[in-house]
């Protein structure tokens, strides 16, 4: 008799796991795969919006040349958002 009122709270959890903490902790995996795999010459997209090619690699940053200066500047590594492929580097480069 005492489990069942823990039922619905079990039954709120697991719902709350499934449609939040499951595809959160997906996608952590995901960036933090992107990050591992970027190496020189990558077009890609940092928090702050710069677009730029990757020119050097460090182990906590990398330096970016970021047209259309070709200003080379170090950002930290944890702040790329994404990898820009494809027709949106043509695009970037633009």
């Amino acid at each position: 008799m005492g489990w069942l009122g823990f039922a619905p709270l079990i039954f709120i959890f697991a719902i709350f796991y499934f449609l939040l903490i499951m595809p959160q902790q997906r996608r952590q995996k995901k960036w933090q795969q992107m990050l591992s795999e970027l190496k020189t010459g990558d077009k890609v997209v940092t928090s702050g919006g710069l677009h730029g090619t990757i020119v050097a690699l460090k182990d906590d940053y990398l330096h970016l040349r970021v047209p259309p200066d070709n200003l080379r500047i170090e950002v930290s590594r944890a702040s790329v958002s994404s990898v820009v492929g494809g027709e949106e580097a043509s695009k970037a480069s633009k």
